[in-house]
């Protein structure tokens, strides 16, 4: 029987007149690993601090176990700033200690991409008073790890990760012995961690067997449920009023239901969005072209970021870029905003060869890591309106301000909140808001789930699955990629685009090949006793790939429009299929050239992983 580790019951917490944990109780057992979720304010952090004892409850009471080993991520750290990174996470031991404990190895590898800290000045040896606050957060995440801990409680342990390290991270704590809490709002992670899930709403916590998907199965089945007795409530309401009416006797038959299988509940639901009716209606909008590179050199101060780029952007496209920490992601976007908001009259000064031909119609909203700043004296609403008191969503769909507003979370009250009021999430929030009611046709978005909630990221991918027009999208939130767009592309620190047939997967399989690749005798330094206070030697530094030959670049793009074509092959015979269902010699002669489309697009993909191989990908 597995040992409880802490239990709180009856547990109160309140701040003013709000009660955030309202008579909660419930534990975490030995082997358990607890997803938590609910939207920002609803007392996640609160819930997790008073778990821990970080804060003590207004009412009722958290039991620990006798000894229990406890290990707590908060969002903000506890580190020395006067003290190394050495210091604060291996301690005094030696290296030839510390590097020779498998652990210890795994979690700055999985954190730092090497022993020797790469991206530090110093290493290991490095003062943590200047680094940032996502290199802190690193820090104090790897020092957690290496300890040996009954129960790890983390809140958002996935904020300034990348992909690999979001990865990285999911697998170190399924193969941990730890019991688990996680308050994190990257969907991906909680599916990959999480074996129960914790529902944090209005001071109670709804608890549900499973990840993240299993969750959101369930909590679909529960207010379907909780629909249907209300409907079921209200007509027997209706039948007791006529009863009551006529005056006379009469019986009313209780309506009978099933409770149905989570499945059930999408069966017949269409896909999240059309992608070939939104590129229609893209193409209608922005006409043939809309972002053109073509031979572009890319380049931030003295870093080569892209070499001899020739890429297009076309109407209705949906894109992931992905990449390595560095490798020029964010740049990439900002130089072609700065030459659209131009009309291509002017170039990016990031730009130092070739040209970027913007299409005419193109109207471009970028989203970018930073929070404008906004009057803190404006109410929501008034800054919402500054921009469009009405907007256009496509295929017939027009909302208001208040009712876009109310869509990301602002309720009546809520928007007329100062902005100064703000919390960063909100700030964050009311950003794209002003974005989307500026009704553009193209949409740069960096970074949009940073300080987002679960519920809310579901709300702007919904508002995304009908908006038709060009996306590129930035994040680290691999869910959100691959829940809003069609294709990924990857930045993997070479100066090259790629494009990559199957995702996600793949970009995190190449950095492993690349890593397995310049891995070398420059990684084990450190055991062999690298001198205190000296900087990583040069060989550790991962060797570049090189890049793609001119030749190689432009036969690959062509395969992508290929592709491209073939895909919208498969759609229009699928739906010819559909449409002729009884005509069997036409569904035969249908089902053939489908054959034949995916035969001819195996061959495109393989020959595209052939000429990423041989020219060193």
């Amino acid at each position: 029987m597995a040992v409880n580790l802490v239990n709180l019951e009856a547990v109160d917490k309140v701040y003013g007149t709000r009660a955030l944990l309202d008579g909660l109780s419930l534990g975490v057992s030995e082997g358990d690993r607890i997803g938590v979720v609910g939207r920002n304010g609803d007392g996640k952090t609160t819930l997790i601090h008073v778990l821990s004892k970080l804060e003590e409850p207004d009412g009722g009471r958290v039991t620990h176990a006798n000894g229990l080993r406890l290990g707590v991520l908060t969002q903000h750290d506890a580190l020395d700033p006067a003290a190394t990174v050495r210091h604060e996470v291996v301690g005094d031991m030696a290296d030839h200690e510390w590097a020779g404990d498998a652990r210890i190895r795994d979690v700055l590898t999985g954190l730092f991409g090497g022993l020797d800290l790469p991206g530090f000045p110093l290493g290991l040896d490095t003062v943590i008073g200047p680094l940032s606050g996502g290199e802190r957060r690193r820090i104090a995440l790897a020092k957690l790890l290496i300890a040996e801990q009954d129960l790890i409680v983390l809140d958002e342990p996935t904020n300034h990760l990348d992909v690999e390290g979001i990865s990285w991270l999911a697998a170190h704590l399924r193969n941990r012995r730890s019991a688990l809490v996680c308050v994190t709002h990257d969907r991906w992670f909680l599916d990959q961690v999480a074996t129960r899930m914790w529902d944090v709403q209005r001071g109670t916590v709804h608890e549900y067997e499973g990840g993240y998907s299993d969750y959101v199965f369930a909590r679909a089945e529960r207010e379907r449920i909780a629909q249907q007795e209300e409907t079921k409530r209200q007509n027997l309401v209706r039948k007791e009023l006529a009863w009551l009416r006529r005056g006379a006797p009469a019986r009313t038959s209780k309506p009978r239901f099933r409770i149905e299988a989570a499945n059930a509940l999408i069966e017949g639901e269409p896909p999240p969005r059309d992608s070939q009716e939104l590129m229609r209606f893209a193409g209608s909008r922005l006409g043939k072209t809309v972002l053109d590179m073509e031979d572009v050199t890319l380049q931030a101060g003295d870093k080569l970021l892209l070499k001899h780029l020739t890429w297009q952007l076309g109407p209705g496209d949906r894109i992931g870029l992905v990449g390595v920490n560095g490798a020029g992601k964010t740049s990439l976007l900002r130089a072609l905003a700065e030459t659209a908001h131009t009309a291509g009259e002017h170039t990016s000064p990031l730009v130092t060869g070739g040209r970027i031909k913007v299409g005419k119609t193109v109207k471009l909203a970028y989203l970018s890591q930073e929070v404008a700043e906004l009057d803190p004296a404006w109410r929501v609403l008034e800054a919402v309106e500054a921009v469009r008191s009405r907007v256009d969503l496509g295929k017939g769909r027009e909302m208001t301000a208040s009712q876009l507003c109310e869509k990301f979370g602002f309720t009546k009250d809520k928007q007329w909140t100062p902005v100064g009021d703000l919390s960063g999430g909100e700030r964050r929030r009311l950003q794209i808001l002003r974005l989307l009611m500026g009704e553009p046709n193209v949409l740069f978005l960096d970074e949009p789930t940073n300080d987002l909630d679960i519920e809310t990221l579901t709300q702007l991918e919904d508002l995304l699955d009908g908006w038709a027009g060009s996306l590129v999208v930035i994040s680290h939130d691999r869910y959100f990629v691959e829940r809003t767009t069609d294709r990924v592309f990857a930045l993997l620190g070479d100066a090259t685009l790629r494009m990559l047939p199957r995702g996600i997967d793949e970009y995190l399989e190449r950095r492993a090949r690349i890593a397995a690749a310049t891995a070398g005798p420059a990684t084990a330094s450190p055991a062999s006793g690298t001198a205190a206070g000296s900087a990583p030697a040069a060989a550790s530094a991962p060797a570049k790939p090189a890049g793609l030959s001119r030749a190689a670049q432009k036969e690959m793009q062509r395969i992508e429009r290929q592709l491209e074509k073939a895909e919208a092959r498969e759609t229009e015979l699928h739906s010819a299929m559909a449409e002729h269902a009884t005509d069997f010699e036409r569904v035969a002669s249908l089902d053939e050239e489908l054959r034949e489309v995916r035969g001819q697009r195996e061959e495109l993909e393989l020959r595209w992983l052939e000429l990423a191989e041989s020219e060193g990908a």
